[in-house]
C-alpha cells in the first residue's frame, strides 16, 4: 500500500481510538473495561504500525551521515511525549485532588475514591488524541518515499517527479538511472526465502532478540516503578492517600524520572549515534543497564534505609538513561537500515512485535514477580512473589544476555542503504563509493 498511504491509516487509527478509550461505556466496571480493552486492542495497530513506518520513512529520506541521528530524534520524540503525558497526568490529577477533597483509603475506603475520579483516567487519554490528530496535515503533504516508489512500486515517473519537487531542481535527465534501478530483478527473494535467511537471517535474530530482551526490562521497570517508590518510601503507602492523589503523586514521581534521565538518555543518543555507532551504544547501554540493576540489587536493604533513598532513586534513574542512550534508541534505528527496501518496514515490524512481546512478559511477569514474599504485603489479588530484590537481579541478568545478542547486530554507521542490503549497486557504484565516501546514491 506503500508508506505514506499507511502512515496516514495509523495516525487516523490512534486518535479514534484514543477518543473512543476515554468515552469507554458500560453499566458496571467490568464493562467499562471490556470496552475499553476493545479500543486499546484497535489503538495498538496504529502504534503498531507508526514504529516501524515512522523509522522506515526516516531512514529513506536521510543521508548516511546523519541518518541515524535523524532516525533517532524522531524516536527521541517520545521522550517528550512521555513527558507529556506525565505533566497532563498531574495537572488533570491536581486540578480533581483540589476540587473534589476525599479522605484517605485507610479513613474511609469506599469515599476515597469520588464519582468524579472515572473523568481523571478518561481525560488523560483522550488528550492523546490531540497532539497526534496536530501532525495529520503534515503526513498527508509529504511524498512517498523514492525508494518505495522505485523499488517496491516500481514506479520511475513518479519518483523523479517527488523527488524534483522534495528538492527544488529538475531530475528528468536521471529518469533513465531510476528506470534502471526500478527495474533491477538481483534482490528479488522475499522474507520467507533461503536468501533472505543467508544475508539477514542473523541480524533480524539480532534485532527481534535484542528488542525482546530490552523491553522486559524496560517496561517491567515502568510498571513496578511505583512499588519501587513506594518500597523506598519515596511515595507513600497506598491507604494513606486517596485514588485522586495518588495519581498525583504517581505522576509527579514518573515525570521527575522522564526529565531527569529518559529525555536527556534519548537526546544523547542523537548526538553521538553517528559518531559511536550503533553497535557501541547498544553495547554500552545494556552493560550499564546490568550493572546499575546489580547495584541496586544486591545491597537492596541498604537502599532501602531513609538515609540512602535519594541515592536509589539517582541509581534508578541512571537505568533508565542507559537504556535511552543505549538500546531502547538503537533497536529502533538498526531493523530500518540493514534490510532491503521491500522488506525494510515489514523486518522493523517484526522486530517491534518482539520487543512488545517482551513487554508483555516484564508487564505481567515481573507485576507478579515484584509482591513481596510475605503474603500479608503484597497487592490485592495477588500471589506472593520474589520480591523487588530478586526481580531487579533478574533484570540484570536480562540485560546482560541483550549484551550477548547486540553481537549478531551489524554497524551500520557511515554506510548508504544500498551499501548495507546490497540493493541497486554495480562495480563503478563500487568504485565511486570508494573514491568517495562522502557519495550518496540517489535513491
Amino acid at each position: 500500500m506503500g508508506r505514506k498511504k499507511v502512515y496516514g491509516l495509523t495516525l487516523i487509527l490512534m486518535v479514534v481510538c484514543s477518543i473512543a478509550s476515554g468515552l469507554s461505556f458500560g453499566s458496571s466496571a467490568k464493562g467499562v473495561i471490556a470496552t475499553l480493552c476493545f479500543f486499546r486492542f484497535r489503538f495498538s495497530f496504529g502504534i503498531g504500525g507508526d514504529y516501524p513506518l515512522s523509522a522506515t520513512i526516516m531512514s529513506e529520506y536521510a543521508n548516511k551521515k546523519t541518518r541515524g541521528a535523524f532516525i533517532a530524534a524522531v524516536f527521541a520524540m517520545q521522550g517528550f511525549g512521555i513527558l507529556g503525558g506525565g505533566i497532563v497526568g498531574l495537572i488533570v490529577s491536581a486540578t480533581f485532588d483540589h476540587a473534589y477533597k476525599a479522605p484517605a483509603y485507610s479513613m474511609d475506603a469506599a469515599a476515597s475514591t469520588v464519582p468524579q475520579a472515572d473523568y481523571v483516567w478518561r481525560i488523560i487519554l483522550m488528550v492523546g488524541a490531540i497532539s497526534a490528530a496536530l501532525t495529520y496535515y503534515w503526513r498527508m503533504k509529504m511524498p512517498e518515499t523514492a525508494q518505495f516508489t522505485a523499488l517496491v512500486a516500481k514506479n520511475a515517473k513518479q519518483v523523479v517527479a517527488d523527488m524534483s519537487k522534495v528538492l527544488n531542481i529538475d531530475l528528468e535527465a536521471e529518469e533513465d538511472k531510476v528506470i534502471k534501478i526500478s527495474t533491477d530483478q538481483t534482490n528479488s527473494f522475499g522474507l520467507f526465502s533461503r536468501e533472505f535467511m543467508k544475508r539477514h537471517g542473523l541480524h533480524l535474530l539480532g534485532t527481534t532478540t535484542t528488542w525482546f530482551l530490552l523491553d522486559i526490562a524496560f517496561y517491567s521497570q515502568n510498571l513496578f516503578q511505583k512499588d519501587i517508590f513506594s518500597a523506598i518510601g519515596w511515595i507513600p503507602k497506598a491507604a494513606n492517600m486517596n485514588a485522586i492523589h495518588e495519581v498525583y503523586k504517581i505522576a509527579r514521581a514518573q515525570t521527575l524520572i522522564a526529565l531527569c534521565s529518559t529525555v536527556l538518555g534519548y537526546w544523547f543518543t542523537v548526538a553521538l549515534i553517528d559518531i559511536m555507532g550503533r553497535f557501541a551504544i547498544q553495547l554500552m547501554g545494556f552493560f550499564f543497564m546490568t550493572v546499575f540493576m546489580f547495584a541496586l540489587a544486591i545491597p537492596y536493604h541498604h537502599w532501602t534505609l531513609e538515609p540512602n533513598r535519594i541515592g536509589f532513586v539517582i541509581m534508578y534513574s541512571l537505568t533508565f538513561f542507559f537504556a535511552n542512550f543505549g538500546p531502547n534508541a538503537t533497536t529502533f534505528v538498526v531493523p530500518a537500515e540493514i534490510v532491503p527496501a521491500r522488506l525494510r518496514s515489514t523486518c522493523h515490524g517484526i522486530s517491534a512485535a518482539a520487543g512488545k512481546a517482551g513487554a508483555i512478559v516484564g508487564a505481567f511477569g515481573f507485576l507478579y514477580a515484584a509482591q513481596s514474599t510475605d503474603p500479608a504485603k503484597t497487592d490485592t489479588g495477588y500471589p506472593p512473589g520474589i520480591g523487588v530484590r530478586y526481580s531487579l537481579i533478574m533484570l540484570g541478568v536480562i540485560n546482560f544476555f541483550g549484551m550477548l545478542f547486540t553481537l549478531l547486530v551489524p554497524e551500520s554507521k557511515g554506510k548508504s542503504l544500498e551499501e548495507l542490503t546490497g540493493e541497486n549497486r554495480d562495480e563503478n557504484d563500487e568504485k565511486q563509493i570508494q573514491m568517495d565516501p562522502s557519495r550518496t546514491v540517489p535513491i
